[in-house]
């Protein structure tokens, strides 16, 4: 079975230890060019549409909005 998530590239380098609850518990890591990618499990499009609004409301630049598809572990041939 899969989950869906999210990865959210920002164009902000934010720190994840502040962040991280801010962005309903998203995994917050930054990148090498200076942005950042929140990624995680949001419970619904409303909990999708109320992280890209805090993201406007604080001015931040947003880059991409992806919907990804978690998967289990491999199994070996």
């Amino acid at each position: 079975m899969t989950s869906t998530r999210y990865e959210i590239t920002l164009e902000a380098h934010l720190d994840r230890s502040r962040w991280s609850t801010w962005f309903d518990g998203m995994n917050v890591a930054t990148t090498g060019d200076g942005n950042t990618v929140l990624s995680g499990q949001l419970a619904d499009q409303s909990a999708l549409h109320g992280v890209l609004a805090k993201i406007r409301d604080l001015g931040i630049v947003l880059i991409s909005v992806q919907r990804t598809e978690e998967r289990g572990p491999t199994e070996s041939i």
